[in-house]
């Protein structure tokens, strides 16, 4: 078309990606605008002087790699070199955020079958466990335990598998759990729509976890709400536990 050129020549020509293949991709994805509209087709024919801008892209593959990022920040935890396990690890945004922060490596565990991001599953660092409950999932004996276990879990309450998580830790590691308290109180504790609003009960849910931990000779190091929300609204807080040397 006269005097028009292609939307994915025009985002290589700004700049904004380096290979029309790059752009196509990102186009494709909804990724591009023309000013308040976005444009998901690489031929679309605009002006020469068009102006396309990129939708910045999220850091992690999902958002649990935000909370994960602030818990770690608040509670001043550096995982550099660790040997990692992300028990619920799903799409895997924890475990991104596990190795964007040097992790040595992650063993991506879940109950669930391919919902692990594909840059995830193809990564050498990162071993994947699927279709294993983690209330039923057992190292051997002779294996090497983790330097730390992140916890993301839904639909079961944390109490029940801390034996599990814990045995995942090595003496001296550490366990950052991220506490739902929809789902670690009583039908009748929780809320209309799954959303525990009383900050007693919120407490509550904590200190049930952290009962059970002690129960299992963990140390209670520190806690830190959730820098986001669950999906329904729920204030959600990570707590760190140690496992005795």
């Amino acid at each position: 078309m006269a005097g028009r050129v292609r939307l994915d020549q025009r985002v290589v020509e700004l700049g904004l990606e380096t290979s029309r293949s790059r752009a196509q991709a990102r186009i494709r994805a909804g990724e591009v605008r023309l000013g308040d509209r976005v444009v998901d087709k690489p031929g679309t024919w605009v002006a020469p002087d068009a102006r396309p801008t990129l939708r910045a892209r999220p850091r992690f593959v999902s958002r649990g790699g935000e909370k994960l990022a602030g818990a770690l920040d608040a509670l001043g935890q550096a995982v550099s070199g660790l040997r990692c396990a992300d028990a619920g690890a799903s799409t895997g945004g924890f475990t991104d955020c596990l190795l964007q922060r040097g992790a040595r490596s992650v063993l991506a565990l879940d109950v669930g079958y391919g919902q692990l991001d594909l840059k995830l599953r193809d990564d050498p660092r990162v071993e994947v466990v699927e279709r294993q409950n983690v209330r039923h999932f057992r190292l051997a004996a002779d294996a090497s335990r983790f330097d730390l276990v992140t916890a993301d879990l839904s639909f079961i309450s944390l109490s029940l598998v801390l034996p599990r998580l814990a045995d995942l830790a090595r003496p001296g590691g550490r366990l950052l759990l991220l506490v739902k308290p929809q789902f670690e109180l009583s039908r009748r504790e929780v809320g209309r729509g799954g959303v525990v609003r009383d900050p007693a009960l919120r407490q509550a849910a904590v200190r049930r976890v952290a009962e059970a931990a002690e129960k299992l000779e963990l140390e209670r190091l520190g806690e830190s709400d959730s820098v986001l929300p669950g999906p329904k609204g729920n204030v959600e807080r990570f707590v760190l536990f140690g496992r005795q040397v």
